[in-house]
């Protein structure tokens, strides 16, 4: 027994005709006759009733329709759903987002992501740091990163996706917050709010180099691994921070934001994925990324 004698048999049963069948299968009717006997034969019992010019399922013939039916119909949805797999239309992938992504893009991202592949199930893991996001992609809790270079693992592929400026967020009653602009000079002596060097934020290290490239040593009075929570300390009167510019999406009341100058600096925004990945669903996911920005 196989699949074409079960399409064989469905046919003659949904025709009541051998002729009919045949034509509809495009093929002879000797051999579709002959078919339909070694099925019968195989399952030891009539299918059919048979005269001159009609055939009739048998009782027996009429469940065993039934069950044929259903089995071919998962036979071609599997076929279907093996095709969209190998296509990359279907899976599961989790993201994970610096601070500055989740808040400023990650709406944006999530919408354009259901629009493209609305096969692809996607959940987000927000507010974390490159070094975390890195040992995330290497255990599998996360298959792609929306992290801030550099990211120094072979084992990686990472795509740099632009380039971003930096801002500084002021306390709304702050001196500074009435210029259009703030020199790195500006910051001299001022508490820094920054994010942690014990967890090896990417953004810590850029930000020194940036203030003792002005010749400014910094004055850190609190270090956080959020994003979200080093906004509400300068909101809250703490202190001063240098950001990328995304995050000024975070728009929080005492809050405001003054481009950075002399220097001007800016951040690397990348994707990365492990280097061994190459489901079809993955790459198709890193092209939607890589043209969205």
């Amino acid at each position: 027994m196989d699949l074409r004698q079960l399409r064989y048999f469905v046919a003659v049963a949904e025709e009541c005709h051998f002729g009919r069948a045949a034509q509809r299968l495009h093929m002879a009717q000797p051999p579709l006759s002959q078919a339909i006997r070694q099925l019968e034969g195989e399952l030891g019992i009539a299918l059919f009733h048979r005269t001159t010019r009609r055939v009739d399922l048998t009782d027996a013939g009429r469940a065993y329709l039934d069950r044929v039916q259903a089995i071919l119909a998962e036979v071609d949805q599997a076929a279907h759903h093996a095709r969209r797999v190998a296509a990359g239309a279907v899976g599961h992938l989790t993201l994970g987002c610096v601070g500055s992504v989740t808040y400023s893009l990650l709406p944006t991202l999530s919408r354009h992501l259901a629009a493209e592949l609305p096969g692809i199930d996607f959940s987000f893991r927000g507010e974390m740091l490159a070094p975390d996001q890195v040992e995330a992609l290497h255990s599998g809790a996360i298959d792609v990163a929306l992290l801030r270079p550099p990211a120094a693992d072979l084992s990686l592929t990472v795509h740099t996706l632009r380039r971003d400026r930096l801002v500084v967020a002021l306390p709304a009653e702050h001196p500074l917050a009435a210029m259009t602009q703030v020199r790195a000079a500006d910051l001299a002596d001022l508490d820094l709010i920054m994010h942690s060097a014990d967890r090896h934020a990417v953004m810590h290290d850029v930000v020194l180099g940036v203030l003792r490239d002005a010749g400014v040593e910094p004055h850190i009075r609190h270090e956080v691994g959020e994003t979200s929570t080093l906004i509400t300390l300068v909101a809250g009167g703490l202190g001063v921070a240098i950001v990328p510019e995304p995050v000024t999406a975070l728009s929080l009341d005492g809050v405001v934001y003054r481009p950075l100058i002399r220097p001007e600096a800016s951040i690397e925004l990348a994707v990365a994925h492990r280097a061994d990945r190459a489901e079809p669903h993955l790459a198709r996911t890193i092209d939607v990324i890589r043209r969205l920005f």
